[in-house]
């Protein structure tokens, strides 16, 4: 599990925001916006494609080995039951490792993004259920506060519980590691929100 979680964090600290900033000539994102690496402060390149292409690659470097993963387990496990435990465990703590990876890349001084794409990602592959009740929860509190942040924030405090009732004690456990996680990085976030200073999506603001 140690080996696992230890190529989940390596696979998430690639980080993708910065390295497609710098191929289409934006620079360093770090100096843009909030200095965030993630799709949300991409966005404020103006390049709607480079933050969806940014939000798609870090979502995947969450869900795509996970995938594969999962592949391997059920394909090596005669038992489903036993397979689809094992699998939920282990893909989930692949995709702590991945996010916390996100959060804290070695390669960038531990300085790196608040892990949602990463995170929702995850949960689509690790626990499908709870990251659809996940993303449907960040579609709705976005789509009438138009904050990112609180939608995140809404997004990833849903999901334990859903992964709970869905899949059990181990993965809401696991689960709630991440969200703690996701609330720790967004702290700022949380303080503007609570002064109701916090830009809303498209705003372009310097806070993020």
């Amino acid at each position: 599990m140690s080996v696992l979680f230890i190529v989940g964090y390596l696979v998430g600290s690639v980080p993708f925001g910065l390295i497609l900033a710098r191929l289409f000539g934006y620079g360093d994102i770090r100096k843009i916006g909030s200095g965030n690496i993630g799709a949300t402060n991409v966005l404020r390149t103006g390049n709607k494609a480079l933050a969806a292409a940014t939000l798609i690659l870090d979502a995947g470097k969450g869900a795509i080995p996970i995938f594969l993963l999962a592949f391997f387990v059920i394909q090596d496990t005669p038992d489903p039951a036993v397979s689809e435990d094992f699998y939920n465990v282990m893909a989930l703590s692949f995709g702590f490792g991945a996010i916390l990876g996100h959060c804290f890349p070695v390669w960038l001084k531990f300085k790196g993004g608040k892990g949602v794409a990463t995170t929702l990602g995850v949960l689509l592959v690790a626990t499908p259920w709870a990251g659809f009740v996940a993303v449907c929860t960040w579609g709705i509190v976005a789509g009438f506060f138009r904050i990112s942040s609180l939608a995140a924030l809404c997004a990833v405090a849903i999901a334990p519980l859903a992964a709970f009732l869905i899949y059990g004690p181990m993965p809401g456990i696991i689960t709630i590691l991440i969200a703690l996680l996701v609330f720790w990085r967004h702290k700022g976030n949380i303080d503007r929100l609570l002064k109701g200073e916090e830009p809303k999506i498209g705003a372009g603001k310097t806070q993020a």
